[in-house]
């Protein structure tokens, strides 16, 4: 029995020793398991998050490059150092956009800009630069490398990196095309100016036209009311002549507002061309002013080369204009002859009226002569419509007028129309 317990304690004995060596050798072992553990799971955390960063990077990038291409950017670098310009990319519309060599400096870029521009570039540039302002936007203009031309740009810079001492190390800046804005721009100008010009023309045409109507209405109206009391037969005539003669100046104007209406209405209707004699239309004119000629002490006449010239066009419109030329000849000239005819100009015909008239001033023989409502003499009846209901028909038949003039020796007014 003693043996027994004796054995039984030792065994006892033996099983705790090997606990205890269990326990020194496996829990080291379990300690760098659970610190393993701990490792492989904060390396997987942090490789997650980076994945996610990246994925995130990726997407920005991605969304700031469709933003760029969409708003047709080109992005570029200062170094402020070294004033060393760097592009990053270019997005912009047309190519003949100026994109500055490698190692270029800021002082090459802005020598690129039209004169206009560069001393108000420049002061922007070197405020950002020394960190008096955060950032400059502009307008201005560029030549095109190689040519004599030029193209719009707007341009926005901004500082992107600053030193230790606050200083900018880096600007970033975007510059886009702006050619169409400002074409949009100018004739949104155009369009105002001259809505403002023809508010002012229409009102100085409407004081015009009451004088011009009112004048032949009051002769009408007053000789009207003396002709019954007139007993001699030549003052009965004299005082006949006067009310035809405002009849003739009242219907006159009337066709002139009323030729310079359908024009604007109707941008010249349909064009009926024909192709004619010339001198037929020419010879038809000189009998319907001959007697206005005549009582005038005028010559009325017709030089043509050619009898038998043809020509293609809108009778009716031509002979309009030839009838205003006609006209403003016989109202000008008071001695003298008035003159018809046509001048083969090669590619056109140029059909012409000549009078030996007071001329007209060299300083007004330009285009704005047919302009509305001008007029040279404003002592001289009429609206100031004539010349300029011209030139609207001959624009409807793809034609030109002109004018040429010597004060004191008469004038030569043309329209010229190209051969079929």
């Amino acid at each position: 029995m003693a043996v027994t317990y004796k054995v039984l304690l030792l065994t006892l004995e033996s099983m705790f020793q090997l606990d205890i060596l269990a326990w020194i050798i496996g829990l080291p072992l379990l300690v760098g398991a659970v610190w393993l553990l701990v490792r492989q799971y904060r390396q997987y955390h942090t490789l997650r998050n980076e994945l996610g960063l990246l994925k995130q990077v990726k997407r920005h990038s991605i969304e700031y490059e469709m933003v760029i291409k969409a708003m047709k950017l080109c992005i570029w670098r200062i170094d402020v150092p070294t004033h060393e310009v760097t592009f990053d990319c270019d997005y912009r519309d047309f190519t003949d956009n100026y994109t500055p060599p490698q190692h270029a400096t800021m002082e090459d870029v802005i020598n690129q800009i039209l004169p206009d521009y560069r001393e108000t570039i420049t002061e922007g540039f070197l405020k950002v630069m020394n960190g008096e302002q955060d950032d400059f936007h502009m307008q201005y203009q560029m030549t095109v490398p190689d040519s004599d031309k030029s193209y719009w740009s707007e341009g926005f810079i901004t500082i992107e990196k600053r030193g230790l001492d606050g200083k900018p190390l880096t600007i970033v800046g975007t510059s886009m095309r702006i050619d169409q804005q400002k074409q949009i721009e100018q004739a949104l100008m155009d369009a105002v100016y001259h809505a403002e010009e023809s508010d002012r023309l229409k009102s100085a045409f409407l004081a015009n036209i009451s004088h011009e109507i009112r004048t032949p209405l009051n002769a009408i109206v007053g000789f009207s009311e003396v002709l019954p009391m007139a007993e001699d037969e030549e003052e009965r005539q004299h005082l006949v002549g006067l009310i035809r003669q405002s009849n003739t100046q009242l219907l006159r104007l009337f066709d002139d507002i009323v030729s310079m209406s359908k024009l604007e209405a109707r941008g010249g209707g349909e064009i009926n061309k024909s192709s004619f004699v010339l001198k037929t239309l020419l010879m038809e004119l000189q009998e319907k002013y001959a007697a206005t000629a005549k009582e005038k002490g005028l010559a009325l006449l017709i030089e043509i080369a050619d009898d038998r010239s043809f020509i293609s066009t809108d009778r009716d419109r031509l002979r309009e204009i030839l009838n205003q030329y006609i006209n403003n000849a016989l109202k000008f000239t008071k001695r003298g002859q008035v003159t018809l005819g046509c001048t083969d100009m090669g590619d056109n015909w140029r059909i012409w009226v000549r009078d030996t008239g007071k001329g007209i001033p060299a300083n007004k023989c330009d285009d704005t002569l047919f302009d509305r409502f001008v007029k040279v003499d404003e002592f001289t009846p009429g609206t100031g419509l004539g010349l300029s209901i011209c030139r609207s028909l001959a624009l409807t038949l793809d034609g030109t007028v002109g004018v040429e003039s010597t004060l004191g020796m008469g004038s030569f007014f043309w329209v010229e129309l190209k051969k079929e």
